[in-house]
């Protein structure tokens, strides 16, 4: 697999880029080959929303510039997306297009709340597992969303595609100085110009924009039925791009082996949104396709390069819009498919990795795929993945509690000795590891190996002082710290 120049540096700064030639050059090429792909994508996402393409490419456009100052992860790609196309478009259609600019600034409003409340934190919370299969999934999706490009469509279009395939991965053995995926664009492009081939172009997506965004506010009544309207969508959509950029981040660190700011970058989400909105955007949040273009594929690492990223489109889109028509879809759909290659963690289904891996983390990530790949959601599959990673644990961690019996010598006290960790999963069958009814007069249960997490162990210890107290025997709980039920008089607790 063909893998760009990685620069030297782990952080490499925009100050530093600037005094490199050769970085800041691959920060421009890999800006341009990113609003290159960019602008076929808006438009389709526009579509989706079922709105004027030139509404994707304004939010691709300006979310991509802003992002770049106001996020938190360097080099990642944020513009129009399906996840907030398919949010929007009921608003679109049961309101109009001023509702969806009302409700995209709304879901920008509520990015900066929830980045100030920390939502970011709960990043901690998400295991490997899902994240693998969150990445996994990406990458399906990315490559069965190319495939209506790749179905019922001119046969020339086959040859163009496997020959970007080629180049893409044939170039960088040449050199690495211009990334593959701009030279198989520029070469697929010439050979459908020059030999006149008839094969579905980006002008075929939708019509460019022919002049530049500008600022407004939406043309909505600012009174609470408005707000009962756009709060649901622009609340599944807040939550939705934030999901979705903060695990890319994570994504983002992993590859360049560099940490990002989640709170920053949540709040820059919002911000980024809410210009969206006021240019006449449909917003969005961070895409991993782009993303893996620029910093897989491309060799990015600076806030330049998504600048440039968003700044190429206007002017492409905008200035350049007959020639940029051109394109034909197919090397771009080359290019997305090098990307889900790239994208895929192809470790995780290896034979010796699936040998190796706990069978409860390879569940995990498939319970994360699936959902995510059916529906097309990242919120249901990386929901349903955290929850199937939490039973997992549980059912894991409930099996550490162990109780051991021990009898004096005189038999007139019994011992408990109580390890591992007790709370409602372990808990559950602990009152039925004593022997009430053999037990001598005088019981020492000593709880001071175990851990006590929840009031559940708490009422389960109660439970077995009330079985001893009906028997007229009498309890000692060793190590019980802290304030629990244990009521009776004839039950003991010692601190240690």
């Amino acid at each position: 697999m063909p893998a760009a120049t990685v620069t030297p540096a782990l952080r490499q700064s925009v100050r530093e880029t600037f005094k490199r030639p050769a970085w800041l050059r691959t920060e421009i090429l890999a800006g341009l080959v990113v609003a290159l792909a960019l602008i076929p994508e808006a438009i389709a996402f526009a579509l989706i929303a079922d709105v004027d393409p030139k509404i994707g490419l304004y939010a691709a456009g300006i979310m991509a510039m802003s992002i770049s100052f106001l996020g938190g992860r360097p080099a990642m790609i944020s513009a129009a997306t399906a996840a907030t196309a398919l949010v929007i478009a009921p608003i679109v259609a049961s309101h109009g297009i001023q509702y969806l600019f009302a409700t995209v600034i709304l879901a920008g409003i509520l990015q900066i709340v929830l980045g100030v409340l920390g939502i970011a934190k709960l990043m901690k919370f998400i295991p490997q597992s899902v994240m693998t299969g969150f990445v996994n999934a990406l990458a399906i999706l990315i490559f069965i969303a190319q495939l209506p490009d790749l179905i019922d469509v001119p046969w020339t279009v086959y040859p163009l595609f496997a020959l970007g395939l080629a180049i893409i991965f044939l170039w960088p053995k040449v050199t690495e100085v211009v990334p593959s995926a701009l030279v198989a664009i520029i070469v697929v492009t010439l050979i459908v110009i020059i030999f006149n081939i008839s094969v579905p172009t980006v002008a075929d997506k939708g019509e460019l924009p022919s002049e530049l965004p500008f600022f407004f506010i939406p043309d909505v009544p600012f009174h609470l039925e408005t707000l009962e309207i756009i709060f649901p969508a622009a609340l599944a959509m807040a939550v939705v791009g934030l999901l979705e950029s903060l695990m890319t981040a994570q994504l983002v660190d992993n590859i360049t082996d560099t940490g990002s700011n989640k709170t920053r970058e949540s709040i820059g989400q919002g911000a980024s949104n809410m210009l969206a909105g006021c240019f006449g955007g449909m917003g969005g949040c961070a895409m991993i396709g782009q993303t893996m273009i620029n910093v897989r594929a491309s060799g990015a690492r600076t806030r330049i390069s998504t600048f440039v990223a968003g700044l190429f489109l206007l002017i492409l889109a905008i200035g350049l819009g007959d020639i940029v028509g051109l394109m034909p879809m197919a090397v771009l759909v080359a290019v997305m498919v090098y990307v889900s290659y790239a994208t895929f963690e192809w470790h995780s289904i290896a034979p010796r990795t699936l040998k190796n891996m706990p069978k409860s983390e390879t569940l995990v990530m498939l319970i994360t795929v699936i959902p995510t790949v059916v529906t097309g959601n990242l919120a249901v599959g990386v929901g349903l993945g955290v929850l199937a990673a939490m039973i997992a644990f549980v059912r894991h961690v409930s099996h550490f509690a162990t109780v051991s019996r021990s009898i004096s010598d005189a038999e007139t006290k019994a011992t408990y000795l109580v390890t591992g960790q007790l709370f409602f999963a372990s808990s559950h069958d602990l009152a039925n590891q004593f022997e009430y009814a053999l037990d001598p007069n005088h019981v020492v249960i000593d709880l001071r190996q175990a851990n006590i997490w929840d009031h559940s162990t708490a009422a389960t210890l109660d439970a077995i002082n009330e079985r001893y107290t009906q028997r007229g025997k009498t309890v000692e709980f060793l190590g019980l710290r802290g304030k629990f039920p244990l009521g009776r008089p004839t039950a003991r607790s010692q601190e240690t």
